[in-house]
């Protein structure tokens, strides 16, 4: 059995994932991800199972992957850059990895959020320089938080956000009002509600047709003077051009990502020298507790699948 890796979180970071993976007299071929389609093409093919993080998974590696491809395993739960349409078509069952990073991504959320309000990051670099920059910040007490996207990792931060002292209000299709009413989270009607009434904006959504480019220039526009930004869920999901117009104008007060349109960016990528912006490299769920949970999950998916038994946490339906 042939295994293509490509995942760096999962060849990186120890873990029982492995020896497990080990044990079972896979030929794992290795590569660093995420993989361009074109990588891709040239091993289509090659492998009988591929075990993924974000790498572009078109219907040409698809087709081009058969008749040797039986299984997609993904190392996470964003399946955006995997086009699930052709593998139902193509009878290729994608099993993914649900419920195992919601913590660390929330707390990296309040991590992005506090680094812009307080001026973390902008000061500390400062006094490491010899500048003694004494900016003054704002309190998120009292703030109102809204949510795009209330699951497993929005709760997460709705909770803590809670804690904090804030107003937490949320728009999600799919609400949970046993949730909502535990935690006095309200329910917007729209998403435009939300981010009309918000200090901050919380983005946890699924990259869609109906969620990419969401925030733009008319609904910045609608925005609160100073409104602050964070983004931990997909770069595409706002128009980056449109966001850096309004850091530079000071409509938006502040805008953490911990991912971008283009992973890795350029050098000369647009949100890097933007004012009051904290970009991280997508790591919010690249922890020492994070990763060995996704790993075994999107391991043992993987090993169940094969077997034809156990539980395989499929998103596409096909198993």
């Amino acid at each position: 059995m042939r295994i293509l890796l490509t995942t760096c979180s999962y060849q990186d970071i120890p873990g029982p994932h492995h020896a497990l993976m080990a044990a079972q007299g896979w030929d794992i071929v290795r590569h660093r991800g995420p993989l361009s389609e074109a990588c891709l093409l040239e091993l289509a093919g090659g492998f009988d199972a591929l075990l993924c993080g974000d790498d572009v998974i078109t219907r040409a590696v698809l087709e081009k992957s058969l008749p040797r491809l039986r299984v997609i395993s993904k190392f996470g739960i964003g399946l955006d850059k995997i086009d699930i349409p052709a593998t139902k078509q193509l009878n290729i069952p994608v099993l993914f990895t649900p419920g195992v990073n919601h913590t660390t991504v929330a707390e990296h959320t309040f991590g992005l959020l506090l680094g812009l309000t307080k001026h973390i990051v902008t000061t500390a670099a400062a006094a490491r320089s010899g500048q003694w920059l004494r900016l003054t910040g704002h309190e998120i007490f009292g703030k109102t938080l809204g949510i795009i996207g209330l699951g497993r990792i929005g709760k997460e931060v709705a909770s803590r956000a809670r804690a904090f002292g804030m107003d937490v209000i949320g728009y999600d299709p799919y609400w949970d009002e046993a949730f909502a009413a535990a935690h006095a989270v309200t329910r917007c009607a729209t998403m435009d509600e939300v981010l009309r009434r918000s200090d901050v904006i919380s983005l946890h959504c699924y990259l869609s047709a109906e969620t990419r480019g969401i925030i733009r220039r008319d609904k910045l526009a609608a925005m609160k003077d100073g409104v602050v930004i964070i983004n931990c869920a997909r770069g595409e999901i706002i128009d980056t051009a449109d966001v850096v117009a309004a850091l530079h104008s000071g409509k938006l007060g502040g805008y953490g990502a911990d991912v971008l349109d283009c992973e890795p960016p350029p050098a000369d990528h647009p949100l890097f020298t933007a004012p009051n912006c904290i970009i991280t490299p997508h790591i919010a769920s690249r922890t020492y507790e994070s990763v060995p949970r996704q790993a075994m999950k999107s391991l043992t998916n993987l090993i169940n699948a094969l077997r034809g038994s156990g539980e395989t946490n499929c998103a596409n339906g096909v198993i």
